[in-house]
C-alpha cells in the first residue's frame, strides 16, 4: 500500500490577513511561494511517483513549485478542493467575531453543528476527502510515496478519520501551511512536520486563532 505525503498549500494572500477563502480561489503570498520551495527541497528526500493537487489555485500552485524537480504530473482532483465556508467567504475572522453571539467561537467549538450559512456540512467534505484518498491509494498499491497537496480543513477531516477522531473536534488540530502530514492508511506516521521550513515564518497554521483554509 502506498504512503501519502498530505502537505498543505503554502500561505496565502487571504491566510495573510485571517480572510476566509474556503472555496475561493487565492493566489500564493510571496512568503508561500518560498514555503513551496522548501517543500519541495524536503521532497528530494522521498520517492515521490505521482502528485494530486486540490484543483484551486493556493494548492495546485504549491504543488507546481514543490514538484518542480521531480519528473512527475500533477493530476487535480475536484474532490480535494476545500471545504465551502458558504456566507463567510471573503470576510476576516474579526468581522465574523464581531457578528451577534460571535458565530466564529460557536464554530470553533462544534463546526458541526454551527456550520456557517450556506457552508459545505463536515460529514460531506470528509466523505468525498475520504473516498478521494481510497482511489489516490487503489491506483498505487506497490508500497510508493504519493504527494497529495491538499488544505488544511481536507486533511484534517482525512485524519478525523484516520484518527478515530469526531469532526467535532478537527480545528484542535494544527496544519502549518506547508506542513508535511505522513499516512499509510490507515496508520497516521506523522502530523505537521515543518523542520524542513525552518528560517521560514510558520506562524500561520491552520488552527482557530488563524483560520483561513
Amino acid at each position: 500500500m502506498s504512503s501519502l505525503i498530505l502537505a498543505r498549500h503554502g500561505q496565502s494572500v487571504s491566510n495573510a490577513v485571517r480572510r476566509f477563502q474556503g472555496v475561493q480561489d487565492v493566489a500564493l503570498s510571496e512568503l508561500g511561494a518560498r514555503q513551496a520551495e522548501a517543500l519541495g527541497l524536503a521532497l528530494r528526500r522521498l520517492r515521490i511517483t505521482a502528485v494530486y493537487t486540490s484543483p484551486l489555485e493556493r494548492a495546485r500552485r504549491t504543488a507546481e513549485i514543490a514538484a518542480a524537480g521531480l519528473g512527475v504530473p500533477l493530476t487535480p482532483v475536484h474532490d480535494l478542493r476545500e471545504l465551502s465556508l458558504g456566507d463567510w467567504e471573503g470576510r476576516t475572522v474579526d468581522e465574523i467575531r464581531a457578528l451577534p453571539g460571535d458565530p466564529y467561537e460557536q464554530w470553533v467549538r462544534d463546526p458541526v453543528a454551527c456550520l456557517p450559512p450556506g457552508a459545505e456540512p463536515l460529514p460531506e467534505v470528509q466523505a468525498r476527502v475520504v473516498s478521494a484518498m481510497a482511489d489516490i491509494v487503489a491506483a498505487h498499491p506497490n508500497g510508493r510515496q504519493v504527494l497529495v497537496v491538499c488544505h488544511g480543513g481536507v486533511i484534517s477531516a482525512y485524519l478525523a478519520q484516520c484518527l478515530g477522531l469526531p469532526l467535532s473536534s478537527i480545528w484542535r488540530l494544527t496544519l502549518s501551511n506547508c506542513s508535511i502530514t505522513e499516512v499509510a492508511p490507515p496508520s497516521v506516521r506523522s502530523v505537521n512536520s515543518t523542520g524542513h521550513l525552518a528560517g521560514l515564518s510558520v506562524n500561520n497554521p491552520m488552527s482557530p486563532s488563524m483560520f483561513g483554509l
